[in-house]
């Protein structure tokens, strides 16, 4: 790691513990932020016995339409990469933020409220004491999906995704962001957060 211009230029190495390593979290963009620049990155990859995780989203669903049952890394791959192709616009072809927003993590106490209020809402248990709520399903329930203002708009196939069809601001494609976590806030009483750094 290489601290930015004005400060020192010392070498600083990270264990992956001290990179406090969480759901689109790291030191870097908290406490760190904005201090480091990452100049490399060293991963342990396993070579066999791998532990596949295809519960998360549609994952699942992806690999059976293929008739896949005993998936490998490059078939949990290939169906990552064509649920993303599906939801997701091209960049060349439309500007976007990819996902704009992360998925709220709600305690015990707040998920047991909330599915009482909608109890047909998707969510994925985190931990015995945290559920996760798709940012993307919120949002759809605000009526935002598909919506757009000038050439700033959410996407009509994935509601985390904020374009810009031509000439929008980033104050325009910013105002957009925080009219919908304002919606979000008023509907369900969560509060989303960007996943973006954001540049003043």
């Amino acid at each position: 790691m290489r601290p930015l211009a004005g400060l020192t230029e010392k070498l600083v190495q990270f264990t992956k513990e001290e990179c406090q390593f969480g759901y689109r979290e790291s030191i870097f963009k908290n406490n760190g932020k904005d201090k480091y620049v990452i100049t490399s990155v060293k991963l342990r990859l396993t070579k066999k016995n791998h532990i596949l995780d295809t519960s998360y989203g549609a994952i699942n669903e992806e690999l059976l339409r293929n008739n896949i049952t005993e998936p490998s890394i490059k078939d949990v791959s290939n169906a990552v990469i064509n649920i993303r192709n599906s939801k997701l616009p091209n960049p060349k072809e439309l500007g976007n933020s990819g996902s704009f927003f992360k998925n709220p993590v709600l305690s015990n106490k707040v998920f047991t409220n909330f599915i009482e209020k909608n109890p047909g809402a998707p969510f994925y248990k985190v931990s015995e004491e945290e559920y996760k709520i798709p940012a993307g399903w919120l949002i759809e329930q605000t009526g935002y999906k598909g919506k757009r203002f000038g050439d700033a708009g959410v996407h009509a196939k994935q509601a985390l995704v904020l374009v810009n069809y031509g000439n929008a601001t980033g104050t325009e494609i910013l105002d957009l962001a925080l009219k919908i976590i304002k919606e979000v806030k008023s509907k369900f009483g969560i509060t989303i957060q960007p996943e973006v750094n954001l540049i003043k």
